[in-house]
């Protein structure tokens, strides 16, 4: 952590808390300080008094700079740096130019330290904020002590600059206020990261307004009080979380939830009246359970092709609060159904239309979900099966056999391919045999008991000898993972830089999941055209060539972890094993 940011987290939550005031108090302190060193050559000869009071704040910035470093990590150099002009400063007043300089390199430093990270409108009205403040500060220490004869003298009014400086505060409060994303939503006055921004720049604005008003010091002084709470509020707004987006009606919610010590993410889709499926990564653990406050409360389980847990929650009407519990630990997160229904989900095709809208959700798309991946065949899919077929037929097993479900997707799937198969001069059954080639096109659940039973079948004695063939949609890590190994037409590859960005995106945005075509669609969005090349048979199949003990020394190169970020089947690989097919 670099010098001046302020940790969000800290371990428990008294250190968390001790370390955020710890910061805020050196924060504060330097900005007196150098505010004061900034102004310092606009009045003459400066009181003991005074000069006492620089040097303590010099004192105290340097001081609570240093226990800094011994509470948490720091940017050294940045901590030298503000040792040595903390306690400058003070000796500097003497000379009153180079105190400036000192002070103004001070300021820069809490600037560029506070926005770290920040850039473009962010970084400058950082800039804005920080300095407004401090001269504020820095007026109100001299003026404390300064007779305002002297302040005349050099032709300055307190008046004209505190309007000036509240002015420029409350513009740069503003600014952060519609650049939060927040808007004028229910999160401005609901959440802490909301009234925190408010305070930012409502406080300023009175403060200035009052003291404009009043050429008084004392006047000038009470309103330095309220900047000094909004320069707070400011310099902790990076230890606050920023409140998620209010749900949308329609559109699948994706949240974060915390257990305990534990935090992982939510998805509950499609957001509507009625049946709602709340999902949890594998990583989240298990006996987890969701509900409606004050309704029935459902244990989160397995559903068969799907990565993680699921459960099934009726939302009403409207907003409401979704609790998830484990035991006796509980949590709730904020929903809204809104009052349209839905569209029609079967049950079995829930969890795969619930994945392609993660997809569009982890590319920052919200948008209303109308329709499901199994609601239609895609003119690419149906090309890759009709690709499918053709060189299966080439292959000659004795027959095709056929597996489907009940979707538009998988009866049109189903009719092409036997449309295709006749023309090849393929039978196609649906029972299995030694010398047939297994050909699945229906929904996960149903592709993933077809794939367990062939796995089962072949076990016990020759079946499928000519393959087991996955219509693309079905390339979903427990499905491909049932069985040895398994192939499938596709038009990426997975392997290729954009197939493992969008497995990386999926990952970290849901806890370590695997990724999945309709979800990589809904990613991809308008691009998906630009990745739809020609068709090859692509084989996954679970391998752990060259298997190590743990701690065992490995070539140069050579990966000893299969679960390396970015794949698609884990504890898997997936290879193309045909020629672009014609």
């Amino acid at each position: 952590m670099d010098h001046h940011v302020i940790p969000a987290s800290s371990g428990s939550a008294g250190v968390g808390i001790a370390l955020v005031l710890l910061r805020l108090g050196l924060l504060l302190a330097t900005a007196f300080l150098a505010g004061t060193g900034i102004l310092r050559p606009l009045v003459g000869e400066l009181p003991r008094r005074l000069r006492l009071t620089i040097a303590t704040l010099g004192v105290v910035s340097a001081l609570l700079a240093a226990v800094s470093a011994f509470a948490t990590d720091v940017n050294v150099i940045a901590l030298i740096v503000h040792l040595l002009l903390a306690l400058t400063i003070p000796v500097l007043i003497r000379w009153p130019s180079a105190g400036r300089w000192a002070a103004l390199a001070l300021a820069a430093l809490v600037v560029l330290e506070t926005s770290l990270g920040r850039t473009g409108v962010e970084f400058a009205i950082d800039t804005v904020y920080v300095a407004a403040a401090a001269l504020w500060f820095g007026v109100t220490v001299l003026s404390a002590w300064v007779p305002a004869e002297q302040w005349r003298q050099t032709d300055f009014r307190l008046g004209p600059l505190s309007l000036t400086l509240g002015g420029l505060l409350v513009v740069a409060g503003a600014v952060q206020l519609f650049t939060s994303g927040l808007g004028f939503d229910r999160r401005i006055y609901g959440t802490l990261f909301g009234l925190t921004l408010l305070v930012t720049a409502v406080l300023p604005a009175i403060a200035g307004f009052f003291v404009s008003r009043n050429d008084s010091t004392r006047v000038y002084r009470f309103g330095a009080a309220a900047v000094a709470v909004g320069f707070v509020a400011w310099s902790a707004l990076a230890a606050i979380p920023k409140p998620p987006e209010l749900p949308v009606p329609g559109v699948a919610l994706l949240a974060d939830a915390a257990l305990g010590e534990q935090r992982f993410p939510v998805l509950v889709s499609p957001q509507r009246p009625g049946k709602n499926l709340v999902h949890f990564p594998a990583s989240a653990g298990g006996d987890l359970s969701a509900g409606i406050e004050g309704g029935l409360i459902g244990k989160a389980t397995v559903r068969p092709g799907a990565e993680g847990t699921w459960a099934e929650v009726d939302l009403p009407k409207g907003r409401s609060d979704l609790v998830i519990s484990r035991g006796e630990e509980k949590t709730s997160i904020e929903v809204d159904a809104g009052e349209e229904p839905g569209p029609a989900i079967e049950d079995a095709d829930a969890p795969e239309c619930a994945s392609a809208a993660l997809g569009g959700l982890i590319a920052d798309r919200r948008e209303v979900l109308t329709s499901c991946p199994a609601d239609a065949l895609s003119s690419d899919d149906s090309g890759s099966l009709v690709k499918l077929v053709e060189f299966l037929a080439g292959r000659k097993p004795s027959a095709l056999t056929l597996v489907e479900d009940t979707s538009p997707r998988s009866v049109a799937a189903a009719k092409l391919v036997r449309e295709t198969a006749a023309r090849t001069g393929l039978p196609v059954q649906t029972e299995a045999g030694p010398n047939t080639a297994l050909v699945v096109v229906s929904g996960w659940a149903d592709g993933y008991t077809a794939m367990t039973r062939a796995a089962e079948s072949q076990r016990l004695k020759p079946t499928h000898q000519y393959g087991l063939y996955l219509a693309p949609w079905l390339l979903n890590g427990p499905i491909v993972n049932s069985v040895a190994s398994s192939s499938v037409p596709l038009r990426f590859d997975p392997r290729e830089q954009v197939a493992v960005s969008f497995a990386v995106a999926a990952g970290n945005a849901f806890g370590g999941e695997s990724p999945t075509l309709g979800g990589f669609r809904s990613w991809l969005g308008d691009q998906g055209r630009s990745i739809n090349g020609d068709v090859q048979i692509f084989a996954a199949a679970q391998v752990n060539a060259m298997p190590m003990y743990p701690g065992e020394p490995h070539a140069v190169g050579m990966v000893a972890d299969r679960n390396y970020a970015g794949q698609w089947i884990p504890d898997g690989t997936i290879v193309p094993v045909s020629s672009v097919l014609r």
